[in-house]
């Protein structure tokens, strides 16, 4: 990590860099001439009180100060979302810096654990591990993948490559989206897809309009006692909803990677401060007492091979950055 004192000596700062993520980038910096800086802090966890460079990138969880706008001239997300950054704009007013983000590094990957979180619950594998150690196997009798029905909630390019592999598995995969892109995509209305599924899948991307869509109101609504699957953005299933659903038997297992309030939640748990939880993220960890609950650190991206994208993605629309003025992805003007 560089010091934050001279922001024109670094191209770019990075935060939220874990470990093989700063070491791609660093190399892929190098191969480009670009001197930039990395940390595995949020901004917030950081205690810069001014930006280490004028081009500075995030990921999901840091929350950058409106009183940092006059001093960035671009502003990169390391995401294929882009709902923070738009709260970012809204923060900064007219003086916004251009924004950027990666919708294309991570599709395979995030879709792969999808795959891997809802077979783990067809197969009952928190139940499993947890009976090793008598070897015991009564109650432990799951399901396979093909002949299931999978509503997948948002089919854009995490979507359908969930959807390419949930039929290649032999599994009946339908779309909810109000957009209908795929002409080989199944799709229905959520009402249909509630009454079929038997695994639900959330890949939306997070609007105003659409925060706490998996409701316990709409959980309810739910036919086969579906497994619920969210690899998107937390805001869609809070925990307290999940808890309810999962007591009154309208769900039958939990699996998730994107948290409600991530920001507070991820921050509390580094720092070992469960009394810095909210009242949900406090339901949340209640959820891990359920035996058919998995919990994931927001790490669906994280294979080495989306890892070498992003951080190729990253530097080559630094580059293209320094020669436009705009950056290959821009968030849309909305």
């Amino acid at each position: 990590m560089i010091p934050p004192d001279a922001p024109e000596r670094l191209d770019a700062f990075f935060y939220e860099a874990f470990a093989e993520e700063a070491e791609r980038l660093h190399h892929h910096a190098a191969g480009a001439g670009l001197r930039i800086g990395t940390t595995a802090h949020t901004i917030q966890e950081s205690g810069h009180s001014a930006p280490p460079s004028s081009v500075i990138s995030i990921r999901t969880q840091s929350v950058p100060p409106a009183a940092w706008a006059g001093h960035l001239k671009g502003l990169l997300s390391r995401s294929t979302g882009y709902d923070h950054l738009l709260t970012c704009r809204a923060a900064m007013g007219g003086r916004c810096p251009p924004l950027g983000y990666l919708p294309l590094y991570c599709a395979r990957a995030v879709a792969e654990q999808a795959l891997l979180l809802w077979t783990a619950l067809l197969r009952r594998l928190p139940r499993q591990l947890t009976q090793f150690e008598r070897f015991h196997r009564d109650h432990l009798t799951g399901r396979e993948n093909a002949g299931q029905t999978l509503a997948i909630w948002g089919v854009g390019h995490i979507g359908h490559e969930i959807w390419r592999i949930a039929t290649a598995l032999g599994l009946n995969a339908i779309g909810v989206d109000p957009v209908r892109r795929h002409a080989e995509v199944t799709y229905v209305s959520p009402e249909e897809a509630l009454e079929q599924a038997d695994i639900l899948v959330c890949a939306m991307n997070l609007t105003p309009r659409n925060r706490g869509y998996f409701s316990a109101e709409r959980l309810a609504e739910a036919r086969r006692k579906p497994l619920l699957v969210n690899i998107a953005r937390g805001e869609f299933t809070p925990a307290a909803a999940l808890e309810t659903a999962l007591d009154q038997g309208w769900l039958s297992g939990v699996a998730l990677d994107v948290y409600n309030e991530e920001t507070r939640l991820a921050a509390a748990l580094r720092a070992g401060q469960s009394d810095a939880l909210t009242p949900d993220n406090q339901a949340l960890l209640r959820l891990r007492q359920h035996a058919n609950v998995l919990l994931t650190p927001h790490n669906a991206f994280n294979t080495a091979e989306a890892v070498e994208r992003k951080s190729e993605q990253s530097i080559r629309t630094l580059l293209h950055f320094r020669q436009t003025g705009a950056f290959l992805w821009p968030v849309p003007e909305e």
